[in-house]
């Protein structure tokens, strides 16, 4: 048979970037997917230029063959590609699945290394050489763009792996794929393989040479990259590491590595890596797998930043602690995230973002508290520093506030309250018992400040969610056709219901005097 390049090969510093999300990826335990999301995702993939999908193994079901169709009809620029074992039948079907395919693939494979033609394949080299002759002899009656892959090619014998890789090539492959199929290999031996396999295999200039890496170890990404560096010019890896076991190579790791460090690694890719985030949600979102928030690239926290000196360097100039832009892969913006870590230049920063211009005492006292806050709570949310502020802001001018308050609660009773409220600067203490606890702390505060005024509203709810979530408390009292609402945050319940109270308090005592109207 007459050899021909295939027509996706590509330019010599351009890497092909093959998506197997929907053929190795749903192979990971529990990750089905319905024909409806895989073609949701084919459209996002061809969107973001992705250049091959395998959209399935077309012999396995029913559901896979018409994905495989479907998709193939759908697409125009991306190549499609449907895996298939070595035997006729499954290449038949991977044929019949890709009829109407603008740019179809078959992509066929067989084992090689000893172990897996010994137990699994209980074939000998003979045999096998003959069924990859015949395998990809067959799929070219079908198309011109076949992919053949050696299945555990890192545990094969170099010699029998040159032999296989030769026949392969000789009878049409276009493309050929040494995957480390359960991730065995590390990147200098990987790297290595690669470069001796163009090195030696007659007529390697004539395919692309392609990887595939299982995470196994952890080096998915990184013997990936060996690969291209020693002469690989397509990457199968899946979107967010999907696959069998630990996963396959990352998409978006594999592609904005090459983007970030083209000092090193000359190569590109044609994907849009704005659409690295949303391809990220999309496949959690339809396998209910949740992406780990410390991954790079599309991790919550990928551009995230709580330490102090982090948040400082940041706002001085984000290359300090950032070596791409999140808009880069789809992010909105950096996130400074407010925690006990954070620094003043951070916090002003968030609060000017929010709204807020305080000055410098002001401020000082602000961050004291959000610091004790931070302190007491897992997770300090834009809800939770905007209360605290609006909290310090409605207490700046009160004549009255609560120093200190203590109460006893359970079932056994009675519910005390021990509180001590600053008064016109002078402290004032009191202990009163009630019907529960915030009655308690109502008795003790009415106790020092003697007034007639009714309580129309107690309400509390939750500024975030979590069992450490702030309380805003609102408390409304009337007096003599004067109401006054107070309000206050604290992750102790009873603690913001004493400075709502007192709040309150203080808002009718100035209504009285100047006699304002209501809220």
């Amino acid at each position: 048979m007459t050899q021909t390049v295939s027509a996706n090969a590509p330019e010599a510093s351009r890497v092909l970037i093959f998506d197997t999300t929907m053929r190795d990826g749903e192979q990971s335990p529990g990750a089905s997917m319905t024909l409806r999301e895989k073609l949701e995702l084919a459209e996002l993939l061809e969107e973001m230029k992705v250049d091959i999908c395998e959209a399935g193994f077309a012999a396995s079901s029913e559901g896979d063959f018409q994905c495989v169709s479907q998709i193939a009809e759908r697409s125009r620029d991306m190549v499609v590609c449907s895996l298939a074992r070595s035997t006729l039948t499954d290449i038949d079907r991977a044929g019949e699945a890709l009829r109407k395919a603008a740019r179809p693939r078959i992509h066929t494979f067989i084992s090689t290394s000893p172990v897996h033609m010994k137990h699994k394949l209980r074939m000998g080299e003979n045999a096998v050489l003959e069924a990859i002759g015949a395998s990809v002899t067959h799929a070219r009656n079908y198309v011109a763009d076949v992919e053949w892959s050696a299945e555990d090619a890192t545990r094969t014998e170099f010699d029998f792996l040159c032999r296989a890789i030769d026949v392969a090539i000789r009878s049409g492959a276009t493309t050929i794929n040494v995957p480390d199929t359960v991730g065995y290999s590390h990147p200098a031996e990987y790297g290595a393989l690669i470069r001796r396999l163009i090195e030696t295999v007659p007529s390697s200039d004539r395919v692309v040479w392609s990887t595939h890496c299982h995470n196994d170890l952890g080096l998915a990404v990184a013997n990936s990259l060996a690969g291209v560096a020693n002469g690989a010019r397509q990457v199968e890896c899946a979107i967010n590491g999907m696959g069998e076991r630990a996963g396959n190579a990352a998409l978006e790791e594999i592609v904005m590595a090459l983007r970030v460090r083209r000092d090193s690694l000359p190569y590109e890719t044609r994907v849009d890596s704005r659409k690295l985030s949303r391809a990220s949600k999309m496949v959690s979102s339809i396998t209910g797998f949740p992406v780990q928030y410390n991954k790079a690239i599309v991790g919550k926290n990928a551009f995230a930043h709580e330490s102090g000196i982090h948040q400082d360097g940041m706002l001085k100039n984000s290359q300090t602690y950032e070596i791409m832009n999140p808009e880069d892969v789809g992010v909105p913006s950096t996130s400074l995230i407010m925690g006990k870590l954070s620094g003043r230049n951070a916090f002003r920063d968030k609060l000017k973002s929010l709204g807020y211009e305080l000055e410098q005492a002001s401020l000082n006292d602000a961050f004291r508290r959000f610091k004790d806050l931070a302190d007491r709570k897992k997770h300090v949310f834009d809800e939770d520093i905007i209360a605290l502020v609006d909290d310090q802001l409605a207490g700046a001018q009160e004549r009255m506030s609560l120093r200190r308050l203590k109460v006893v609660a359970g079932t056994d009773g009675p519910q005390t309250a021990e509180i001590e409220l600053v008064i016109d600067g002078q402290p004032s203490a009191a202990q009163s018992t009630g019907n529960g606890p915030v009655d308690a702390v109502f008795n003790a505060i009415r106790s020092l400040s003697p007034h007639a005024a009714v309580l129309e509203l107690y309400q509390v709810n939750a500024v975030t969610e979590g069992t450490d979530a702030q309380a805003t408390v609102s408390v409304r009292l009337s007096e003599a056709g004067l109401v006054a609402t107070g309000k206050a945050s604290d992750p102790d319940t009873l603690v913001a219901s004493a400075r709502a109270y007192v709040h309150a308090l203080n808002k009718l005592e100035v209504r009285r005097s100047k006699a304002l109207p209501a809220d």
